[in-house]
């Protein structure tokens, strides 16, 4: 570790990029708290990973999208761990059908939201509040905030218009805290993964492995868990300290526009 912030909250992170993330932070030493919805047994696999790493890790069920949930999530990794100095917010869930934007219905649209947006935001608040009562490190740092974003924040694809909508509210979300937070020693971080392997992109395989094999992304491979993790380590080390708002692309170069 170069510093002494070393306690986080990881949403999601009983399974692919947000479990790769958590042990990636217990290879660096960090208590993580293992955040899930739904699968105990999934968590606790990802706390064992986590231990085997290095890192200290305990499992906190908490659905994001609720506020009681959330207010639990904090309480419970504060008595674990004390102070957090470190959210990555990556839970997230897909459509739960891909439909025309024409057809795009309410339900689906609040739980995406909810979950998606809404529940990140609000915690980042509650995370916000408390890590402006952090000692500050000798740097002058009280902590680190991360969202897991999305191509989609700016990529239009009509089936899917919730997602999209959420990840581009992610963008805005983080340089509103960026602003907010950096003259209290909080910076804030975007990082946008691109065609990422793990389950929730499995359906959509043969899809993918077309485009990119049509030269869809300057690097021509899918993007895996653990790159996310490693930009995610790169702040988590301290290495971007004069960066706040910072949109960090894990994308094979798919950002790029090309002639």
């Amino acid at each position: 570790m170069t510093n002494n912030l070393n306690s986080a909250i990881v949403t999601g992170s009983s399974r692919g990029i947000g479990r790769e993330i958590a042990t990636a932070l217990g290879r660096l030493g960090f208590n993580v708290v293992v955040n899930y919805a739904s699968s105990q047994a999934a968590a606790e696999q990802a706390v064992k990973e986590v231990q085997a790493a290095g890192g200290k890790a305990v499992a906190i069920q908490a659905d994001i999208s609720s506020a009681a949930d959330r207010q639990r999530l904090l309480e419970h990794a504060m008595a674990a761990f004390g102070p957090i100095h470190l959210l990555v917010n990556n839970a997230g869930i897909a459509p739960l059908q891909r439909r025309d934007l024409l057809e795009a219905d309410e339900e689906s649209f609040d739980r995406l939201i909810g979950t998606n947006l809404k529940g990140p935001f609000f915690l980042t608040q509650a995370c916000a509040k408390q890590m402006l009562d952090n000692v500050p490190d000798a740097t002058g740092r009280r902590g680190n905030i991360i969202t897991i974003s999305s191509i989609s924040a700016y990529t239009a694809s009509v089936n899917r218009a919730d997602y999209c909508i959420a990840k581009a509210g992610l963008a805005m979300m983080t340089s509103l805290f960026a602003v907010r937070l950096a003259a209290s020693g909080i910076n804030v971080y975007e990082i946008r993964p691109g065609i990422i392997q793990t389950d929730m992109t499995a359906g959509v395989k043969e899809k993918y492995d077309r485009l990119i094999a049509g030269g869809l992304t300057p690097l021509a491979r899918w993007g895996q868990p653990e790159d996310v993790a490693r930009a995610v380590i790169a702040i988590a080390r301290g290495l971007l300290p004069f960066s706040t708002g910072e949109v960090i692309n894990v994308d094979g170069g798919f950002h790029l526009r090309q002639l």
